[in-house]
């Protein structure tokens, strides 16, 4: 069974939260998505900016409160779908043998934090 396959959600951009079924391509990435209207997009945007050094963080643009909110919905469904994605990639490292010392340093934590977090999923 495929990654896409074990997600209970549907895939999405986590640039425009499109679902894998309303657009052409979806590429994967690790934990992320994104999909050809955002690559094309984002293409055009490269092309036509000047050169700039560093990124320009959403969060640091000036915005309206509303438009602050109408984000974290959108932001917390991404961060949903990484999740589920890092649960998908836990099992497939335990059923590619790993062992929850290794799961644990490959994530940056402890063999119990690991376990712990994931060892519900198996």
């Amino acid at each position: 069974m495929s990654a896409v396959q074990e997600l209970s959600m549907p895939v999405r951009c986590s640039f425009c939260r499109r679902s894998h079924d309303e657009v052409d391509k979806v590429v994967a990435g690790p934990g992320i998505f994104i999909c050809d209207g955002c690559v094309a997009l984002a293409a055009e945007i490269i092309a036509g900016a000047p050169a700039t050094h560093g990124a320009v963080l959403p969060w640091e643009v000036e915005m309206p409160l509303e438009q602050v909110l109408a984000t974290l919905g959108p932001v917390a469904a991404a961060g949903a779908q990484v999740e589920e994605n890092l649960g998908v990639w836990v099992r497939k490292a335990r059923s590619a043998g790993a062992t929850w010392a290794q799961v644990g340093a490959a994530l940056g934590m402890t063999r119990q934090s690991a376990w712990e977090r994931f060892s519900g999923e198996e």
